[in-house]
């Protein structure tokens, strides 16, 4: 009886010994499967988000400008891209927002230089796709969205400093991609400065104030008597 006994202890320990070992051998394998995993992931994740960053970056259609000056005028400027896409500008900036008439391109020019985009459209665009890009617009923003009276390559073009795009309507998703990419981009002369407090005006208002400094002067003057 106490052979049997000792017997049977041994063969329960060898037993014992083998489940040990195949669940150390099975934590090992659910271990370094885990973690390959993990790792497959972290590689898999880096990839994504590095092809999401590549896509984004290499949008259709965008038109790159090099060499642009940023000097401050008074007079209007030829610029060579139109709609403007920077240059020589005026030394007060256009405030961002949505207007319902085209603003003076030396001032919308210095908002580019801020980080704004600036959205241009035909002022012949339906209601619904005008509607559509003033949406575009959210308070604090860096979006100024105008019609624009000169030539334009398409409907509708979105520009940032150096950058452009031309697309048919609204609904164009690249004007998004555009607009996320380039909104308030460290990439321009003076990025993280101010987009308003500056030029609430169109070019019409101003041309009927009699100029900007009379535009200024008589806002100027409401403010004092207010």
């Amino acid at each position: 009886m106490g052979k049997r006994t000792a017997e049977q202890r041994r063969q329960r320990a060898a037993e014992m010994r083998a489940q040990r070992l195949r669940e150390e051998k099975r934590r090992k394998i659910i271990k370094t499967t885990g973690i390959t995993a993990a790792a497959l992931l972290v590689v898999g994740g880096v990839a994504f988000a590095g092809y999401m960053e590549y896509q984004r970056r290499n949008i259709d259609g965008v038109q790159t400008f090099e060499g642009l000056t940023n000097n401050h005028v008074t007079e209007p400027v030829d610029y060579e891209q139109s709609p403007p896409v920077g240059g020589d500008h005026h030394a007060a900036w256009q405030n961002c927002g949505v207007y319902a008439d085209p603003v003076t391109s030396i001032h919308a020019v210095h908002s580019l230089e801020h980080g704004a985009v600036w959205i241009t459209y035909d002022p012949e665009l339906p209601d619904n796709q005008v509607a559509a890009l003033e949406a575009l617009y959210t308070p604090g923003s860096y979006v100024l969205v105008s019609p624009y009276e000169g030539e334009m390559p398409a409907p509708v073009v979105a520009s940032a400093w150096g950058r452009q795009i031309a697309v048919d309507s609204p609904a164009d998703e690249r004007l998004g991609q555009f607009l996320r990419l380039y909104e308030q981009s460290s990439d321009v002369p003076e990025p993280g400065a101010s987009c308003s407090g500056a030029i609430p005006y169109t070019e019409a208002e101003i041309e009927q104030a009699g100029g900007l400094e009379a535009v200024m002067s008589g806002q100027t003057a409401t403010m004092d008597q207010e």
